[in-house]
């Protein structure tokens, strides 16, 4: 399905949601996302509630020349918007499941909160990440890693299609069959050709999960950190997990004993038997000291419980690389960034290794603009940046651990985590040369004004 309309510069004044400017009430508001260390303060924000919005924005930014960006809840808000009209989706919210087909459509505001709670009636569940209270759209044209990556592939290999509004103001239908190089570009390429308004995708029969982390001691981080890295070339592939130093903040939310500890943490989803699942896990148990296990058969809508990340907005930097493999050097590299030796008031809240391979590393079903199926492992970082003081040491220790894990990588990071966008040599690092130089061609043919220039954009050929 493909509607176009010539271009129309009053537009915005057929718009139901909310279009705000600097100074009126409201705008703030509509701005704000989960990542509050970035500030939006574009020229005009719309509020669409539907797709009819986000068509009639879009051709009014076609007629005007105006730069786009989009928001929904504002997780990977990494770079500000400093001029144009920003695109709040936060309002379409709906979801639709077809249980006899096991697929859902999910409209461009919802969370993964909404998805599974929608899909879990009918026993069925979706590939969400660690947090379901990020948006669904926007993490999976960002190919979407998911808590269960390992046993079922990227949440971009399950989509089947997409309605899009591309920068001309036209409202197109991506799939397979019907703009295949569109639909090729929406699973790994972010929001370079267009405004995705919903997604039909695929979800899978379950119900429930293994799943939940087993916590020692920071200063036993060198033990379990091996005992894991020999036990991930081990485990079924539906075995996922992730190795993680926390140092925790001393905040009343967070739960006694882990309040204000530094912590090493395996994460794990394991959506097999569960008694299987947590024999698997005795390697793992026996490696160190426990203070904390929390792993145990859970509902899959209860799944926010395995990673336990943060719920409530807060100001963040993050960063990610992807690896080949975890040896005794790279264990050793990552070790004296972020480990026992680092010092006292080392300001990253949370360095992390994920176990990829299993389903990752195989191709979809089409092709794709996700690079990531080579890597063995993904390390990611996040740091709090409550003040300048804290902001500048949270910088100053990513670049740090990316520094010193370089000789270790594929050179390649995945765009949803990959963090603050920099030059065109930086964000190109999200894919391969060849699906870089794919992704910037589709830029050209279908967003020539460059109008979607802001967040990680690539350029146009």
């Amino acid at each position: 399905m493909t509607t176009s309309n010539a271009p129309d510069l009053f537009a915005l004044s057929r718009i139901q949601g909310p279009v705000l400017h600097p100074g009126d009430d409201g705008y703030d508001a509509e701005l704000t996302g989960f990542n509050l260390a970035v500030r939006h303060s574009p020229n005009v924000v719309v509020g669409a509630t539907g797709t009819g919005d986000v068509v009639a924005a879009m051709r009014w930014a076609a007629a005007t020349g105006t730069p786009v960006a989009v928001q929904a809840t504002g997780h990977g808000a990494n770079s500000p918007v400093d001029s144009g009209l920003l695109i709040n989706t936060a309002r379409m919210t709906d979801v639709r499941i077809d249980p006899a087909v096991r697929r859902a459509t999910i409209c461009a505001g919802a969370k993964w909160r909404h998805v599974l709670d929608a899909a879990a009636p009918h026993g069925l569940a979706a590939l969400n990440g660690t947090s379901t209270d990020a948006g669904a759209v926007g993490y999976t044209v960002g190919g979407g890693l998911p808590v269960l990556g390992r046993a079922y592939g990227y949440a971009a290999d399950m989509v089947r299609s997409f309605h899009v509004v591309t920068p001309d103001g036209t409202l197109r239908t991506a799939s397979d069959i019907e703009e295949p190089e569109l639909f090729w570009a929406l699973r790994g390429g972010k929001g370079n050709v267009g405004v995705v308004t919903d997604m039909v995708t695929e979800l899978i029969p379950l119900s429930r999960v293994l799943g939940g982390g087993v916590f020692c001691p920071g200063e036993h981080a060198g033990a379990l950190l091996t005992a894991w890295a020999d036990w991930t070339r081990t485990v079924p592939e539906r075995m996922c997990s992730t190795f993680t130093v926390l140092r925790m903040p001393p905040l009343p939310q967070i739960p006694e004993p882990l309040r204000g500890g530094f912590f090493a943490r395996v994460a794990i989803a394991w959506p097999g038997d569960p008694a299987e699942g947590d024999a698997l896990l005795a390697p793992i148990r026996a490696a160190a000291p426990v203070v904390l296990d929390t792993v145990h058969d859970m509902p899959y809508t209860e799944v926010d419980a395995i990673h336990i990340d943060p719920q409530d907005p807060l100001p963040a930097r993050e960063s990610c690389t992807l690896l080949r493999d975890l040896t005794p050097d790279v264990i050793a590299a990552f070790l004296g960034q972020c480990g026992p030796a680092a010092a006292p008031d080392y300001p990253l809240l949370l360095v992390g290794l994920r176990h990829m391979g299993g389903a990752l590393a195989r191709p979809g079903p089409t092709g794709d603009a996700i690079c990531a199926r080579d890597a063995g492992y993904l390390v990611e970082s996040v740091g709090v940046l409550p003040d300048p003081d804290a902001a500048r040491a949270v910088e100053a220790a990513t670049v740090a651990l990316y520094t010193a894990l370089l000789p270790y990588g594929t050179g390649r990071t995945m765009v949803n985590l990959h963090g603050r966008p920099g030059d065109d040599t930086d964000r190109a690092r999200a894919w391969t040369p060849e699906v870089y130089s794919r992704l910037c061609a589709d830029k050209t043919a279908y967003d020539p004004q460059n109008l979607l220039r802001f967040g990680h954009a690539v350029h146009t050929a």
